[in-house]
């Protein structure tokens, strides 16, 4: 099994946790001083879990956040001011969200990173849920955020976000590119016939990629620069997928998917979903192959050390925040009312604990939970700890500590 750490980058000093500092620098999101404390935080845990032990570091993208949670902004730029101070550890942004983006830029940027990080690069690619930002930076192609309901909007965001996903990997794997894209409205060239008037057209004739011109000296198609660093392109990750149709296309598409789903049994069930339809397009993996699962850890010497030091900062940020968005469904028990959603008065940290969204105790309880996990799905293939609640809310030392801890107390038992 390999180990990574994903993390939701949090301003300092924000949130219910510092609430009377966050309203004093109301929007902290674009207070300078605050931002480079991000930044210095973010940049430490990575270095530190680089030289501990963990084999990836992921960042999901997000924008517009004035409040200071989830505050990365762009993941493939942070990533590489990360690259530049780390050695070995994979990074991942989890996910770049497709359907805000151009899918040249964005094969082109992805592109850039895993040259400039000579293939530690994994990219996740999302669909994105929160629209505030998605249905504005989406507008070009009429993407508004996934709602996971199958009507028509949540229908549109699929189809774009396998549109945008298929010129990329074009980009990456064709020496020139030429298309043209109904579902986005969106040819390569543009127009399609050709550009006319190319100034350079006996160097590109000369030098450029065969095909780019035709003989009257048209442009006819387009060499994306640079190829990844790895053949044909960096590995496919997905995050953090939960409806059955997510899990058959990143089966179809040999991306592997990343789970918060906090039962064991429903992990199995979705890895069992995934393998079976891996299968079907010829790829044979075992149980939990290729597949990743994600909880928030906490450990200390005690299960109640551990509930105390990092239940502070979670349950009250997580219901305000992520509760209207639906997350607190992954808190439901089997004996709650199924007609009746989750209250936030219920998200607490015991609660988190006892679904296993959280595994807080001591190094000995964070096995028995990966344990369970594996009884399951024998060839689990990544575990992540989710570091909701931790960097930018508790003491810095307390996070390198708890991550440390993990990488020498459980990572060996699994390794």
């Amino acid at each position: 099994m390999k180990f990574a750490i994903f993390l939701n980058p949090q301003i300092p000093g924000s949130g219910y946790a510092a609430e009377a500092n966050a309203r004093a620098k109301r929007p902290i999101g674009r207070d300078t001083e605050s931002y480079q404390a991000l930044l210095h935080e973010v940049r430490e845990i990575a270095v530190h879990a680089d030289r501990i032990g963990f084999d990836a570091l992921m960042m999901t993208e997000h924008h517009f956040h004035s409040e200071g949670m989830e505050f990365s902004v762009n993941p493939l730029m942070f990533l590489t001011d990360l690259a530049a101070r780390t050695e070995r550890i994979l990074l991942a942004p989890l996910g770049m969200v497709l359907p805000a983006w151009d899918p040249i830029r964005a094969a082109e940027d992805v592109a850039l990173l895993d040259q400039f990080s000579k293939g530690r690069l994994r990219l996740g690619v999302a669909r994105g849920y929160q629209n505030r930002w998605m249905n504005v930076l989406g507008q070009r192609w009429h993407a508004a955020a996934a709602r996971s309901d199958g009507s028509k909007s949540d229908d549109r965001n699929f189809d774009v976000f396998g549109e945008v996903l298929k010129i990329m990997k074009m980009a990456w794997t064709q020496e020139t590119l030429r298309y043209k894209s109904d579902v986005l409205d969106y040819s390569v060239p543009h127009p399609y016939e050709g550009i006319e008037g190319w100034p350079a057209q006996e160097w590109t004739q000369t030098f450029g990629a065969p095909g780019e011109l035709d003989d009257e000296g048209k442009v006819q198609a387009i060499s994306v620069c640079p190829r990844p660093y790895q053949n044909p392109h960096p590995e496919l990750w997905q995050p953090f997928t939960i409806s059955d149709r997510s899990v058959i296309r990143a089966a179809q598409e040999d991306i592997m998917p990343w789970m918060f789903t906090p039962n064991p049994d429903d992990h199995a069930a979705k890895a069992k979903l995934y393998q079976e339809e891996s299968a079907k397009a010829g790829r044979h993996y075992k149980l939990g192959e290729h597949t990743g699962i994600l909880k928030i850890v906490g450990i200390a010497d005690t299960t109640e050390e551990a509930i105390n030091t990092y239940g502070r900062g979670i349950p009250k940020d997580f219901a305000a925040f992520f509760g209207p968005f639906g997350y607190l469904e992954v808190l439901r028990k089997k004996e709650d009312d199924r007609h009746k959603p989750i209250s936030p008065e219920k998200g607490d940290v015991k609660r988190m604990n006892d679904v296993e969204m959280a595994l807080f105790g001591s190094p000995d309880d964070v096995k028995r939970g990966i344990q369970r996990m594996l009884d399951r799905m024998p060839d689990l293939e990544w575990f992540g700890l989710y570091m909701q609640g931790q960097q930018g809310v508790l003491p810095l030392d307390t996070v390198k500590r708890n991550l440390e801890l993990f990488a020498t107390k459980v990572i060996p038992e699994f390794q």
